[in-house]
């Protein structure tokens, strides 16, 4: 292989790709980038067997051909070199001379064909969805995923895609965090799980714009296109909660307040609560006003916030991480709490329509029954 490319294109290509690659494995391959000179493009690869990303950029090619290049050491080589220009030549033994300027260095590969070939999607369900809106769905879900459950599917995004219309849904055992919106798409309906790690990759590859993203769904595997890349993941197995029956069905008690205020009382009356010294949050919520306090080893804390409140009177208990995390991304100046007793999920929805539900199981309160 001899090749030259524009030293910052394919620098951004492998750092961007390099996430992909393994980094403990027993596969030396995998924990390289694959690299396939052919035709006027240089394609670039990094998979760990469950995720890959893929893309290709333009270089000059006198020789053509295809290498393994351990994908940290390559990436790093790449973003400190002086020149505009890097040439790459690899030789039988895979033994690759990258040049640039008077920099000059040789990094031993490996032959390309130890590298596994990633999955195919045939026959799948593409799907078109807004870039804007796929991050903004990811983001207001992503942070309810379960990161220690003994159910792996729990640690993914669940899809749910009907005729216009698409959902996300995430939950951890306290938590349960859903995301709807609409979309032009007419096909089959659809519902997968996307782990997380891949969503959180194609978030980090989107771009400012009005791009839109497509995905390919097939039985096993799902195809993010974006932007240039290609990223293949599995999708995960297994039954998912039946998420609607968590949803309450009556409310005793409904709070409209302004969403910044809430965060803010919450932060300072949570600041006698430590990781080593943990304590639910009280909210009272009575007579227009919701009473916010906290007790710890540390000391007391007590404020007090202005609300419109409509039902019965409700005491209740939370965990101030998790309430403080789906409030900040709901991006409303006011949310709608509704309430059905001490013990009952605590459930945040916008003002008006039905875009983002946010589920959040209370902390049973020592004085409480």
């Amino acid at each position: 292989m001899k090749i030259y490319c524009n030293t910052n294109e394919l620098s951004e290509a492998c750092q961007n790709v390099q996430r992909a690659a393994s980094s403990k494995t027993a596969i030396p391959a995998i924990e390289g980038i694959l690299m396939v000179a052919k035709e006027g493009t240089l394609t670039l690869t990094g998979y760990d067997l469950e995720m890959g990303i893929t893309t290709s950029i333009p270089a000059k090619i006198e020789e053509e051909g295809e290498l393994v290049l351990n994908a940290h050491m390559f990436s790093e080589t790449l973003r400190k070199l002086p020149e505009s220009t890097v040439s790459i030549f690899s030789d039988q033994r895979n033994i690759a001379a990258i040049a640039c300027g008077e920099f000059e260095s040789t990094l031993i590969g490996i032959s390309a064909e130890e590298y596994p070939d990633l999955p195919s999607v045939s026959g799948g369900y593409p799907i078109t969805v807004s870039q804007e809106i796929l991050k903004d769905m990811v983001r207001k879900t992503i942070f309810s995923v379960s990161v220690k459950d003994s159910k792996i599917v729990h640690t993914g995004v669940k899809f749910e895609i009907e005729e216009n219309h698409i959902r996300l849904i995430a939950v951890d055992g306290v938590r349960l965090a859903i995301r709807n919106e609409n979309i032009d798409y007419s096909g089959e309906v659809l519902s997968f799980v996307v782990p997380a790690k891949t969503l959180s990759e194609v978030v980090k590859l989107m771009k400012d714009g009005d791009e839109n993203v497509t995905i390919s769904v097939g039985k096993r595997h799902i195809i993010f296109e974006l932007c240039g890349y290609q990223i293949i993941s599995r999708l995960l197995d297994g039954e998912f909660l039946n998420y609607k029956a968590a949803i309450p069905s009556s409310t005793k008690t409904v709070i409209n307040v302004n969403t910044k205020s809430f965060i803010e009382s919450i932060d300072r009356t949570s600041l006698i609560i430590t990781d080593k010294i943990k304590s639910p949050v009280k909210c009272v919520f009575e007579d227009n006003l919701i009473k916010i306090s906290s007790i710890t080893s540390l000391g007391t804390a007590n404020d007090k916030i202005s609300a419109q409140i409509e039902g019965e009177s409700c005491t209740v208990g939370f965990n101030n991480k998790y309430m403080i995390e789906a409030l900040r991304v709901c991006d409303t100046d006011e949310v709608r709490i509704m309430l059905n007793g001490a013990v009952a999920p605590i459930l945040i929805v916008p003002k008006q329509g039905d875009e983002f539900i946010f589920l959040i199981l209370p902390v049973r309160l020592k004085n409480e029954d």
